[in-house]
């Protein structure tokens, strides 16, 4: 039967911020915030957390959730869903949802779900929200994404994309990094060499747009909040306590 698996990689290493996984915050653990809202998707079969750490391990088990033991060798989240999803021949269709992202809605990973399973253009599938702040548009660490007038990328870019020439015409796109994947994608991609493009901008999914694969965009209308420093940490909690 084919399924639907939503994987959540998560390390215990951070450059930033080591054990963000374990970080309790009203009671719960970020890993399992992200967990509950991978558990209210409605067009997932499967939701499985992925990780090299016996502590992530024993963490996602304390409060039921589904978690295997990855390679502490992978280079990157494809790589260690990969390994998940070779055990699993039953899954047709992966989301990657990072495991730092305990306020994604579950209507946006149902958005990655549906392009990836109903286009059959599309290999893969991600989220892009629109960009007003200036700031954020000439920001490295925001990827940018442009996309055709059927909503496929066209690109990536860690610059500011498109160049304006003529300012107002074109709307700016901030990436957000989640995935839906058609699994011959996602073992074509974890099998591909890296490209000139994905080193020189450190974009994983220039690889994909390298090689000729086509990525579907939805547009939503949320901020998303990563959790990468104690800051985020505390804003995820104002967050919370403000909807008590």
């Amino acid at each position: 039967m084919s399924k639907t698996a939503i994987i959540i990689p998560a390390r215990y290493g951070s450059s930033r911020l080591e054990g963000k996984p374990l970080i309790k915050v009203m009671g719960k653990s970020v890993i399992q915030w992200v967990y509950e809202k991978a558990k209210q998707s409605k067009l997932a079969d499967m939701i499985i957390v992925a990780t090299d750490d016996e502590r992530i391990f024993n963490e996602v088990k304390s409060f039921g959730g589904d978690v295997e033991m990855t390679s502490v060798n992978h280079k990157c989240g494809s790589d260690r869903i990969m390994e998940v999803v070779s055990r699993h021949p039953e899954i047709s269709y992966i989301c990657n949802l990072q495991g730092d992202e305990p306020l994604i809605k579950p209507e946006s990973i149902d958005a990655v779900i549906k392009n990836v399973k109903e286009d059959d253009n599309a290999d893969i599938s991600t989220l892009i929200r629109v960009l007003h702040d200036e700031n954020e548009i000439i920001d490295p660490n925001l990827v940018k994404c442009v996309i055709d007038k059927n909503g496929f990328a066209l690109y990536f870019s860690r610059s500011k994309i498109p160049f304006e020439r003529n300012a107002g015409v074109a709307d700016f796109y901030g990436h957000l990094g989640i995935y839906g994947y058609k699994r011959k994608a996602l073992e074509t991609m974890t099998t591909l060499a890296q490209t000139p493009l994905e080193q020189a901008e450190s974009l994983e999914q220039l690889r994909a747009l390298e090689h000729g694969m086509r990525i579907k965009t939805s547009v939503v209308d949320f901020v998303p909040i990563g959790i990468d420093t104690k800051e985020d940490v505390e804003k995820f909690r104002q967050i919370l306590e403000c909807r008590l």
